[in-house]
């Protein structure tokens, strides 16, 4: 799916974009105001389906609350998926409050405070251990609080994730334990009374290549049965494997949407010819992107329209503050845009469209929502929408910069 794609496939009533089957004007009505994030939890349902139906039916699905932590988004979002991955004290609170229940939940991170060990040991969540030390402190904190701490060890492999958007494995990394520094902290598991689990094997984000991603789920399958081999020296048994997530979602023009069924019959060939060691061990997937992604729309209204030295400027009262991916300052390299409509009158006649940047309120030139595209004549008051928005937007944005109002969040 291109972007080009994207635009043809948004639902639409009147030359108006619909979302959750209302327009912008009715969102914002509901909503109270503009900027607005609004997420569609039919769209959600849909995605994890499309995911469920592609991979082999033992594969458990889990969801990484970072992507977006709305209350509203993870009460549905608990509905669906098998289990949460978070990475606070505050998304575990979160977590908790769903119903999830606390086995089906993991905690990463390579900096957790005591404070969040001890959350997480009592309230009987899986800790991802991302060094010797933190093992050491998780298991003090067992013996203070009496607990048998659920761990498992977070490998950073020595292969990474190819063509992945953000690499978080394979070379130095400040995640996760080296692969060959595992066998020595499985010999300090009988020092402490630990409930050993598994591993934790993420090696990287926002991928569109199913080769890519087959390989490294062949890479990862391989480095876990090499694990497995020393934790039967110790005499563990490996209960869970999550081999991360990686799909990515397409938000630039000429970028495809992932396709599903080779990975997925890749990982039943894997299942399918795993050692005894692994017959009976969970395998995870952890994702988040590609479950919310495209159930935003991000909307901010025009206020101003200028020309500045044969440029046309459309000025908005939303901007990086809220959605500091879509202005390209949260990882790329070179900026590109998000997909970018006028939600109250998607087309127009040729001869009533004008080239222009669409920015925001803030005193930087990086506050940009897109740049050099063409949009029906604008007018103040007129509403712009960006697509794609549901992950990394509100959560994931500075919007305390120049103390402008906070973006309103609505879930349907």
């Amino acid at each position: 799916m291109s972007q080009f794609d994207v635009l043809q496939r948004i639902n639409a009533q009147n030359n108006q974009l619909l979302m959750a089957g209302k327009t912008a004007e009715q969102l914002i009505a509901i909503a109270g105001g503009a900027p607005l994030f609004v997420y569609d939890t039919k769209v959600m349902t849909r995605q994890f389906e499309k995911l469920q139906q592609a991979l082999p039916q033992s594969v458990r699905i889990h969801y990484a609350i970072k992507a977006n932590p709305h209350m509203g988004v993870l009460n549905h979002m608990a509905k669906l998926v098998h289990g949460f991955d978070l990475a606070s004290h505050g998304e575990l609170v979160k977590a908790l409050a769903t119903g999830m229940l606390p086995e089906r939940i993991s905690f990463a991170g390579p900096a957790k405070s005591e404070l969040e060990l001890r959350a997480a040991i009592t309230a009987g969540v899986k800790i991802n251990v991302e060094s010797e030390l933190e093992l050491q402190r998780i298991g003090d904190l067992g013996e203070q609080l009496n607990i048998r701490p659920k761990i498992a060890f977070r490998v950073n492999p020595d292969f990474e994730l190819k063509a992945a958007g953000m690499k978080m494995a394979g070379g130095s990394k400040p995640f996760g334990i080296d692969a060959e520094q595992i066998p020595y902290l499985l010999s300090l598991l009988h020092s402490q009374d630990f409930d050993f689990q598994g591993f934790h094997i993420f090696t990287g984000s926002q991928n569109l290549r199913p080769d890519s991603i087959i390989q490294n789920h062949q890479r990862t399958f391989l480095l876990a049965e090499e694990l497995a081999c020393e934790a039967e020296r110790f005499s563990l048994d490996v209960k869970y494997l999550n081999i991360g997530g990686g799909l990515g979602v397409p938000y630039f023009q000429g970028e495809l949407a992932i396709e599903l069924d080779d990975i997925g019959a890749n990982l039943q060939t894997l299942l399918d010819g795993r050692s005894l060691r692994l017959q009976d061990t969970e395998v995870v997937m952890e994702l988040g992107r590609y479950l919310v992604a495209e159930s935003g729309v991000y909307l901010c209204q025009v206020t101003d329209v200028k020309g500045s030295r044969g440029k046309n400027f459309v000025i908005t009262n939303g901007g990086m503050h809220h959605h500091l991916a879509n202005s390209g300052n949260l990882g790329q390299m070179i900026r590109r845009n998000y997909p970018v409509v006028m939600a109250n009158q998607l087309e127009s006649g040729e001869d009533n469209k004008i080239r222009v940047d669409v920015v925001g309120p803030l005193c930087t030139p990086l506050d940009i929502l897109a740049a050099n595209i063409e949009l029906p004549d604008p007018k103040v008051g007129d509403v712009i929408a960006v697509l794609q928005s549901g992950a990394y937007g509100a959560s994931a944005s500075p919007q305390d910069f120049l103390s402008h109002p906070h973006a309103r969040e609505l879930v349907l």
